[in-house]
């Protein structure tokens, strides 16, 4: 961001995409470092935001759920020190018990269209949810969140 902002300011446009998680709205058990960087990324953008929209510089957060990435795959890494008072709360999350990579059902290519189309649109939102598992995660109905990951599976 330091290094477009200069050339951004000068033009008086321009748009900055963070990409967050819904983890920022809600954490689940075994993601608590990981939704405080999330967390930390929304304030600076919320800031930022502030900050250039007079100037005509665009900034929004995108709040992926599941989508087929190396996410839950290569990228994802964790403690080699398992812990048995957590086993039935993070341990549940432990990668060799995630069977979701490569099945999640989010799909990259239509994620990046949504977000040029929302930062092409006129009133570009802050945030942008992506996905119908992140929309039933974040209003907090959870089990609509997994019927809806396990249908479009299907």
């Amino acid at each position: 961001m330091k290094a477009v902002l200069p050339q951004m300011r000068r033009n008086h446009s321009g748009a900055i995409i963070n990409v967050s998680s819904i983890a920022a709205i809600r954490t689940a058990p075994g993601s608590g470092y990981y939704a405080a960087s999330k967390c930390a990324l929304e304030g600076l953008s919320d800031g930022l935001r502030a900050e250039t929209a007079p100037l005509g510089i665009k900034v929004m957060v995108v709040e992926p759920g599941a989508f087929r990435t190396d996410f839950a795959g290569r990228s994802l890494t964790q403690s080699r020190t398992v812990i048995e008072d957590y086993e039935e709360t993070s341990g549940a999350r432990r990668i060799g018990r995630d069977t979701t990579h490569g099945t999640q059902p989010g799909d990259p290519d239509k994620a990046a269209e949504m977000i040029i189309q929302a930062v092409e649109a006129d009133n570009t939102p802050f945030r942008l949810l992506l996905g119908t598992d992140a929309v039933a995660f974040a209003s907090g109905d959870e089990s609509k969140s997994r019927r809806i990951c396990e249908m479009e599976r299907i």
